[in-house]
C-alpha cells in the first residue's frame, strides 16, 4: 500500500464531509463579497444579503452560512443583492467562485460587465456575424473562435431576455 493511501485512510474521520448545520448563535447574517478582475476590483470585502450565479453545477443562490465550495462559473449573469430590492447584474465571460466557511465569497472572473451596459440589437447583430463566421470557409482556428463567441453572445442574449 502506498504512503498517500495509508495517509488518506488515516485522516478520513478528518477529511469526512457532512450537511450544513444550523449557524450558531452571532454568526454574521450578511455574506461578505470579493469580486475581481484582473484589471478591477468591482467588489471588495463588501456586506451584501445574496449573491445568484451561473455555476457549472447549476444555477445557484448564496447567502451568508452557505456551505463551502468552490464552484467554475460558466458564461452568465451573476446577481449581487446588496440590500432589499437593491442589486447590480454583471455578465461574467467565466471564473470562479469560492464560498469560505467564514461567510466570505470570493468571485474571479476574466471578463466582467454591467448587464445594462449591453445592447439587445447590437449582441443579436454580433451573434448573426460570429454564427456566419463559424458555418462559413474560413481557417479552423476563425471557426473555433467564432463559435466560442456565438456561445457568449447567446449566453448575453438570454440574460437580457430576461
Amino acid at each position: 500500500m502506498n504512503v498517500f493511501a495509508r495517509s488518506v485512510r488515516a485522516l478520513r474521520p478528518a477529511l469526512a464531509r457532512t450537511y450544513a448545520s444550523e449557524a450558531p448563535a452571532g454568526v454574521a447574517d450578511k455574506l461578505r463579497l470579493t469580486f475581481v478582475l484582473p484589471h478591477k476590483t468591482l467588489y471588495k470585502a463588501t456586506d451584501v444579503q445574496q449573491v445568484n450565479l451561473a455555476a457549472t453545477s447549476g444555477d445557484m443562490g448564496i447567502l451568508a452560512n452557505h456551505v463551502p465550495t468552490i464552484e467554475q462559473l460558466n458564461p452568465g449573469v451573476v446577481e449581487v443583492i446588496e440590500a432589499g430590492d437593491v442589486s447590480k447584474k454583471f455578465f461574467v465571460s467565466g471564473g470562479f467562485a469560492i464560498i469560505n466557511p467564514d461567510s466570505t465569497l470570493n468571485i474571479n472572473a476574466v471578463e466582467a460587465a454591467a448587464l445594462e451596459d449591453f445592447s439587445l440589437e447590437n449582441v443579436q447583430a454580433a451573434l448573426a456575424d460570429a454564427q456566419r463566421i463559424a458555418n462559413g470557409a474560413g481557417s479552423e482556428e476563425e471557426k473555433a473562435a467564432a463559435k466560442v463567441e456565438v456561445e457568449v453572445y447567446e449566453a448575453i442574449q438570454h440574460a437580457l431576455s430576461k
